[in-house]
């Protein structure tokens, strides 16, 4: 009983099979269809591959949302070399609550403003690395993605043992600031704190010895990243007026930077460059020097590293595959009906313009219709027979 019932739900699921199988003995093969099956099993292997290549790689997601983090401090990052001795020039910054901070996070250092000429050329490569960013924004993903793996953004050391005076002035280090509009003055004279603001002490420096003519090694905002370019990096200014003002706007957008390899909470900004000669007589008022204005966005950038899941793949995977073995099946099978359908509408057009075979039927007396049928072969017949 149990083997008759086995047998009985064996022949229910038999029944329910929606691909029944065709026997081998029908099955016939042409270089025809091998010629397809051959296209259609590399067309699979190629978009496989590329697909494998999809999944490999990752891509930026950009989400933005309201910075509610007011109360911290922000960073400022600063290596910038003016054409002046330390002496005569100084670096403080003012927020706009009027909170000076002094440039006591800041270093001077004398140095040789000219560049050797390995420092010359990682300058013109950082440059232009800067003009392709500006022209294509998605290299900027890509530095994202490559961190830690390229070479250093700073300036390369000065090898040469030059015996060239020290004609100008490094300031490079930090600060910590408040998280508001400020400005950074870098201008003649060390900088003084007082009730009513803050000066610079000028008056024992030479008119004709000042030169603003500098270099932005590097200026950036919160943690650094290695690897990471901004905007102002490698920027040079040079300038023969005594009375010369050179102004950066810049704004500021702190930034989540979530990859594979590094998380950090940093800071992108855009700038804007001015610059203009003090003449008081022509109506332009000002201080000479540099000055770096920044403000801080409302928004925050979160970006993070994304990575097609492995389901995904292989649903994409199956798609490629089954996509193109059912139109390889379909067209077989179009092919099969295109020919029935044009065999079928010759037959038409023949028996309405009474052409070929069915002009000769017309013709024919009855006895002969009769031998014809018996020993001539149709047009389309796929099989003439045989007597």
């Amino acid at each position: 009983m149990r083997r008759l019932s086995r047998k009985k739900a064996l022949s229910l699921v038999k029944e329910l099979d929606a691909f029944p199988k065709v026997s081998e003995s029908y099955v016939e093969t042409s270089a025809t269809g091998g010629t397809v099956s051959l296209i259609a099993f590399s067309t699979m292997t190629l978009l496989a591959i590329l697909e494998f290549f999809v999944y490999r790689d990752t891509w930026m997601k950009y989400e933005y949302e309201v910075d509610k983090d007011f109360s911290s401090k922000l960073r400022i990052n600063i290596d910038i070399t003016v054409a002046m001795r330390c002496q005569h020039v100084g670096a403080d910054i003012l927020d706009l609550a009027e909170t000076m901070i002094t440039s006591s996070g800041l270093q001077y250092e004398s140095v040789i403003f000219d560049l050797t000429p390995q420092q010359r050329l990682w300058q013109r490569t950082l440059l232009l690395v800067q003009n392709r960013l500006r022209e294509e924004h998605a290299l900027q993903e890509v530095l994202y993605k490559t961190l830690l793996k390229g070479a250093p953004t700073s300036l390369p050391p000065r090898e040469d043992g030059s015996m060239e005076p020290l004609n100008a002035c490094r300031i490079h280090g930090h600060v910590y600031v408040n998280k508001v509009a400020g400005n950074l003055h870098i201008t003649v004279g060390k900088p003084i704190h007082h009730p009513q603001g803050h000066a610079h002490i000028a008056a024992f420096v030479s008119h004709e010895t000042y030169n603003f003519s500098h270099r932005i090694d590097h200026l950036s905002f919160g943690e650094e990243i290695p690897g990471i370019i901004n905007p102002l990096d490698g920027t040079e200014k040079i300038t023969f007026n005594n009375n010369q003002m050179f102004q950066y706007f810049i704004t500021v957008v702190p930034t989540r930077l979530n990859t594979y390899k590094i998380s950090a909470d940093t800071h992108q900004f855009s700038v804007t460059e001015r610059e203009r000669v003090i003449n008081h007589a022509a109506g332009s008022h000002g201080v000479s020097g540099i000055f770096v204005k920044y403000d801080t966005s409302s928004l925050m950038v979160t970006v993070s590293e994304q990575h097609m899941p492995l389901w995904q793949f292989l649903v994409r995977l199956c798609g490629i595959v089954g996509g193109i073995f059912s139109t390889t099946v379909c067209s077989s099978v179009f092919k099969g009906m295109l020919h029935r359908l044009v065999g079928f509408c010759f037959d038409v057009i023949c028996c309405r313009l009474k052409l070929g075979v069915y002009r000769l039927r017309e013709d024919m007396q009855p006895h002969e219709m009769n031998n014809l049928n018996h020993h001539q072969t149709p047009l389309l017949a796929d099989h003439a027979p045989q007597e």
